[in-house]
C-alpha cells in the first residue's frame, strides 16, 4: 500500500495509529521527536506522513513545513486535540492535506490516509503531464529548427533542462563513421573543449545505444552518449556531462530529444542538398556564378579583415564555336563536362572552380598571390593544350585556352573590379596568339559586352 511516517511524542498515540495503519496493509515507522522526523526524511522514501500538532519537543508545523520544503511530493496529515479554528486553517494553508482532531477514529485515519494518496497521485500525474508537455513542445522546436546554429543553441538547452546534466556536447555524424561537434552549452573553456572532443571523438563510431562513458577529463568525468538515430541512419550524437552518476529516470526523455535532434539534422541535410542543387551548373556540375557572387563577398570581407590574399583565373576556350559547328552541340557539352573534370584536376580542393557561362570558367585561388596564381593557370594552360578531349568517345579533339589572372588586393579590392580585370586579361589573349595566360593591368582593353551574350564562345 502506501509507507507512513508516523510522528507522535506519545508512545500509546504511536502504538495505536501505527495498529491502526498497519492493518489496512500501509508500512509504518513511528518516531517521536523532530530530529528523528528529519534523519528518516532524509534516509527513507514515505508517501504520507502522520504527526500530532503539540510535541514534546517542536510542533507539527515545524514537521508539516520541513517535509513541504524539503520534499514537496510527500502529503502531510495533521492530528491534534485543539479544538480549535486557526491551528487548522494555519496547516491547510502550509501544506497540510488533512486536518484531525483527536480522538480519531481508525476508519476516519484510513480515510485521511486513502485521500492523501489519492491527491499525491492526482498531482504526480498532472505534473508527469506537465513534463510530457513541456517534452513534447520542446521536441517540437527541435525537429522544426531549420537554422544550424538556433537548433544547437535549441538542443543544448533542452538536454541540459531535460537531462539535468552540467554541460552538453552536440556532434553531427557525416555518414562516414566520423562526427563533427554540432554546439555546445555550459562549457566555457576552449582547452576543455578541445580535450573532451579529443576524449569523444574515437569513441563514437557507429554506436547506436545509448552509453555510460567514464573517465572524462575535466570536472565532469561521467557522460550520458544518446544518439540520434531517424529510421536506419545515425545522424548524431548529444552527449551529456555529469560530475557523478548520471540521475535515473532521464532515459525517455533524452532519447526522445535524441529522435528529433536526428529529424532536424535529416531536414538540414536535405536542405543543404537543395542549396547545392541551387549553386551547382546543371551540365559540369561545377558551382555556378550564383555560388561565384556569394563566395568572392564572402572571401572579399575575409581578406580584408584578416590583411589576405587570393586570385581569380577568368578562362575560355579558343575557337569553341568551331567545334559546336563541326561535331554538334551534344558533343561540345560532352566536352565542356571534360573540361570541368580537366580544371578541377588542376586546382586545390580549397578552391572553387566556376563555370561563368557558355565556354568560359572562372577559377578563385584562396589565399594565394598573383605570382601563385601565375603558376597555377600556366599549369592549366599547359594541361588543357596536351588533353585530348573525348578520346574515349573517338573524337580525340585537341583544344587550348586564354587565361586571365587578377589578384586581390594587388589589382583590386572589389569583386566586380577583380572580375572585369581578370577578364580583361583573358581578352588580351583572345585577340592575340590565343593559348596564353595575362595577368591583369590597369590599360588593358574591355571585353564587348556582346561576347557574354553568346553562348558558346569564340
Amino acid at each position: 500500500m502506501a509507507r507512513i511516517l508516523l510522528v507522535d511524542d506519545e508512545k500509546m498515540a504511536r502504538t495505536l495509529y501505527g495498529d491502526y495503519l498497519r492493518g489496512v496493509g500501509h508500512e509504518v515507522t513511528a518516531v517521536a521527536a523532530i530530529s528523528e522526523v528529519k534523519e528518516a526524511l532524509a534516509f527513507g522514501r514515505y508517501d504520507v506522513v502522520v504527526t500530532d500538532l503539540i510535541l514534546a519537543q517542536g510542533d507539527g508545523m515545524e514537521v508539516l513545513q520541513h517535509t513541504k520544503a524539503h520534499y514537496p511530493g510527500i502529503e502531510v496529515i495533521v492530528i491534534t486535540g485543539l479544538d480549535k479554528v486557526d491551528p487548522a486553517v494555519r496547516a491547510i494553508k502550509s501544506g497540510a492535506a488533512e486536518y484531525l482532531v483527536k480522538p480519531v477514529a481508525p476508519e476516519v485515519l484510513q480515510h485521511a490516509v486513502n485521500r492523501a494518496l489519492a491527491t499525491r497521485a492526482l498531482l504526480q500525474e498532472n505534473a508527469a503531464l506537465r513534463r510530457y508537455v513541456s517534452l513534447l513542445e520542446t521536441g517540437q522546436r527541435i525537429s522544426t529548427t531549420l537554422d544550424r546554429i538556433r537548433l544547437a543553441e535549441t538542443a543544448c538547452a533542452a538536454f541540459l533542462a531535460m537531462g539535468s546534466a552540467s554541460a552538453v556536447m552536440l556532434f553531427q555524424a557525416d555518414g562516414s563513421g566520423r562526427s563533427r561537434l554540432l554546439g555546445t552549452q555550459q562549457l566555457t573553456n576552449p582547452e576543455q573543449e578541445a580535450a573532451l572532443i579529443a576524449f569523444v571523438a574515437p569513441r563514437l563510431g557507429e554506436s547506436r545505444e545509448l552509453r555510460v562513458l567514464e573517465g572524462l577529463p575535466g570536472m565532469c568525468p561521467l557522460a550520458l552518449l544518446v544518439p540520434a538515430v531517424e529510421g536506419e541512419d545515425l545522424l548524431g550524437y548529444a552527449l551529456l556531462l555529469y560530475p557523478g552518476s548520471p540521475p535515473e529516470g532521464i532515459t525517455e526523455a533524452t532519447s526522445f530529444l535524441a529522435r528529433c535532434l536526428a529529424l532536424a539534422l535529416r531536414n538540414l541535410g536535405r536542405i543543404a542538398e537543395v542549396e547545392d542543387l541551387a549553386y551547382l551548373d546543371d551540365l559540369t556540375h561545377l558551382f555556378n556564378t550564383r555560388y561565384l557572387h556569394l563566395v568572392l563577398d564572402r572571401e572579399v570581407k575575409n581578406a580584408q579583415q584578416a590583411h589576405g590574399v587570393f586570385s581569380l583565373l577568368f578562362l575560355d576556350l579558343d575557337y569553341f564555336k568551331s567545334i559546336n559547328d563541326t561535331h554538334g552541340h551534344l558533343v561540345g557539352s560532352q566536352l565542356l563536362v571534360e573540361m570541368a573534370r580537366v580544371l578541377k584536376g588542376c586546382v586545390r580542393d580549397r578552391d572553387v572552380a566556376v563555370r561563368y557561362g557558355g565556354d568560359e570558367y572562372v577559377v578563385l585561388l584562396r589565399g594565394t598571390d598573383s605570382g601563385g596564381a601565375l603558376k597555377v593557370a600556366e599549369r592549366i594552360r599547359r594541361t588543357v593544350e596536351n588533353h585530348r578531349f573525348l578520346a574515349r568517345e573517338g573524337h580525340s579533339l585537341a583544344l587550348s585556352t586564354c587565361i586571365g589572372v587578377a589578384s586581390f588586393p594587388e589589382h583590386a579590392l572589389d569583386k566586380a573590379t577583380l572580375l572585369d580585370l581578370a577578364d580583361r586579361a583573358m581578352y588580351r589573349g583572345k585577340k592575340g596568339t590565343r593559348n596564353v595566360v595575362y595577368v591583369a593591368a590597369k590599360d588593358l582593353e574591355a571585353t564587348p559586352p556582346a561576347r557574354h551574350s553568346q553562348p558558346t564562345g569564340s
